[in-house]
C-alpha cells in the first residue's frame, strides 16, 4: 500500500524539519527542573530544593525562549517557566533560598 494513514500526530519539537539539539535540551532541562520545583513546593521541609531548583528552571526557561526557534519549543517552555515560577515562589514563600 503506497498511501498510509497516520493516525496520530507526530509529537515533535522540531516542527520545522530541523533538528535544534540545544535549544530541544534547553526544553528537557526546563521540564525536569520544573517538574521537580513544583512537585518539592508541596512539602514545606523540601523548600531549599523547590527554591534552588525553580531559579534554575526560571533560568533556563528565559534563555531557552530567547533561543527558541519553534512554536511547539516555545509553548513547552512556557509551562515549564510557570512550574518552575511556582516552585520558587513557594519555596522562597517557605523559608527562602538559604534557610
Amino acid at each position: 500500500m503506497a498511501q498510509t494513514i497516520r493516525r496520530f500526530p507526530t509529537l515533535t519539537l522540531n516542527t520545522d524539519g530541523r533538528t535544534h539539539p540545544r535549544e530541544n535540551t534547553l526544553v528537557g532541562l526546563t521540564v525536569v527542573l520544573g517538574l521537580l520545583a513544583f512537585s518539592t513546593s508541596f512539602v514545606h521541609s523540601l523548600h531549599l530544593l523547590s527554591s534552588w531548583t525553580g531559579l534554575a528552571g526560571v533560568v533556563t526557561g528565559l534563555w531557552g525562549q530567547f533561543i527558541s526557534v519553534t512554536t511547539a519549543e516555545r509553548f513547552v517552555l512556557v509551562i515549564a517557566l510557570a512550574a518552575s515560577a511556582f516552585g520558587f515562589g513557594v519555596g522562597l514563600a517557605h523559608g527562602g533560598l538559604f534557610g
